[in-house]
């Protein structure tokens, strides 16, 4: 095999060792002898190719999905619930009404994309539709029409994660899917400082054509998504087949082969690409799904309560509005760094857990710190903010950890399409219970929110331990038996057949 093993660094070394002499099973003879000999050099530029011509785009993407989800917090202290007359429990109405829609359409979302030809095409149209909702949110009167604009928006916004992590986890292999996912996440946490400075810049325009500040924080961002929908149903990358304008006749038989390679050694029947009925309840019945969602609900319950949260909780330190706008700066940058950075060593160590589990226990400190604390909020402004930080800090690792568990333990496309968007699903559904975990009439202490997020977090890590011990009890029980004796109690199709189950398959910690 070509090789210049100087050349590349021991992550990206390995990376391509498992690809190019690990998973050939089921491959040509032809095919095999390609994927072997495939120049290391050559690969490394490959992978950098593709990194530079999707991540950013999906990065910036995702940061607009993450405004217009969010961006309701920042228009709450702008004027929205006293120019709608919203009261009581109204907001956190309007704000849980988003994510019904939202969790529901997500899993039929990614069965449609893993079924179409152009899915990057799909996502751009479903990023024009709900920008031009987030549009009409500047326009509406009253409750009635704040509520029917989020439903619509959740709708249509539902899609766009799981389509952009199984784009990703069609592209990568699993051991490089968890820093891209990290680095398409952490726009999250930037999209929460940007957020919050795009706030305060626009809600200058208040009195501008007889709008308020908030009425135009939905306008422009909404103007904004239309723009960056068409460029994306434009430009988006699809395929490695529908990619012939930037990568050559090897680059993409390449990139084909080692996707291939992934489920070379599955029976026909579990290599189909659109999902089916026995792969819907293969899903819904997996026990670790089970465990991977409560790790899930450590970040989806605190996150969301937060990000809707974070501005008013700043603003009761006794900061005005536009200045909690931009103390919503510092934490989510803090996010944004270790999502990152946890990410990275988590593919290069090829284990998930602990960089989930101690982002986990700064979840739990923070909200530790906010629970006895915040009662007497602006007596202790420097060690609340900090807890703050330190929240978001453990929180924003936990997703891409989570998300590149799950891919990296599935073979099938089928199965992986629909586990994507179930996971991030239930994620979200945790977004209803975060829309209503921080009473208003609770402030500053918010008891209710700061301790619903601590015992989220809580079993969050009592749910991976579990996972973890799971996986590795299995795996050593497995490493027991030799390949003759497995393939003397299972016939080739039945092994094929039991996928992820099969005795001959190796989990990832």
């Amino acid at each position: 095999m070509n090789r210049d093993v100087e050349s590349l660094p021991e992550k990206e070394e390995v990376i391509y060792e498992e690809h190019a002499s690990g998973m050939m099973r089921g491959l040509s003879v032809e095919d095999a002898e390609f994927l072997a000999n495939f120049p290391l050099e050559k690969h490394k530029k490959l992978i950098h190719k593709v990194d530079w011509r999707m991540i950013p785009f999906l990065t910036i993407l995702y940061l607009i999905t993450y405004i217009d989800k969010t961006n309701i917090g920042n228009a709450k202290i702008e004027g929205l619930t006293t120019d709608l007359h919203l009261s009581g429990i109204q907001y956190n109405v309007a704000l849980s009404i988003f994510f019904i829609p939202y969790v529901i359409a997500e899993v039929p979302s990614n069965m449609i994309m893993n079924k179409i030809k152009h899915p990057g095409k799909y996502l751009g149209a479903l990023i024009v539709v709900w920008g031009i909702i987030m549009t009409l949110t500047g326009i509406v009167r009253n409750f009635a029409g704040l509520t029917v604009v989020r439903f619509f928006l959740g709708l249509f916004e539902a899609g766009f994660l799981p389509g952009a992590i199984l784009l990703v986890s069609n592209w990568y292999m699993p051991n490089e899917t968890q820093t891209r996912i990290a680095i398409l996440y952490t726009s999250a946490a930037s999209g929460g400082a940007f957020s919050g400075i795009l706030a305060y810049g626009i809600a200058k325009m208040e009195g501008l054509a007889g709008l308020g500040g908030w009425q135009w924080i939905f306008i422009i961002e909404g103007i904004f998504t239309v723009l960056l929908g068409i460029i994306c149903y434009l430009f988006l990358v699809e395929s490695p087949a529908l990619s012939t304008g930037w990568l050559d006749a090897d680059e993409i038989r390449y990139l084909e082969l080692r996707q291939l390679s992934r489920r070379a050694h599955l029976a026909s029947s579990m290599r189909v690409i659109i999902p089916t009925k026995k792969h819907i309840i293969d899903v819904l019945t997996d026990w670790k799904m089970v465990l991977l969602i409560f790790v899930n609900w450590s970040q989806a319950v605190p996150n969301y309560a937060l990000k809707f949260t974070m501005p008013q909780i700043i603003k009761n330190m006794g900061f005005t509005s536009a200045n909690a706008q931009l103390l919503t700066i510092p934490p989510y940058t803090c996010g944004a760094i270790s999502s990152y950075v946890f990410s990275v060593i988590a593919d290069r160590k090829s284990w998930r857990m602990p960089f989930i589990l101690v982002p986990q226990m700064c979840v739990i400190i923070a909200f530790a710190i906010l629970f006895v604390k915040a009662a007497d909020i602006k007596n202790n402004i420097a060690l609340c903010y900090f807890a703050v930080c330190l929240s978001c800090f453990g929180m924003y690792p936990i997703l891409p950890g989570v998300n590149a568990w799950n891919v990296s333990n599935i073979v099938s496309p089928a199965k992986r399409a629909i586990s994507i968007g179930y996971l991030i699903a239930m994620g979200n559904a945790g977004g209803i219970i975060g829309s209503y975990i921080y009473i208003d009439k609770e402030a500053p202490r918010y008891p209710t929110g700061f301790g619903t997020s601590f015992a989220f977090a809580a079993a969050g890590i009592v749910a991976g331990l579990i996972l973890e011990y799971a996986l590795w009890t299995i795996n050593k029980k497995n490493a027991k038996i030799t390949e003759e004796e497995v393939r003397e109690k299972y016939s080739d199709e039945q092994l094929e057949r039991l996928g992820e189950r099969s005795p001959l398959f190796k989990y990832t910690l």
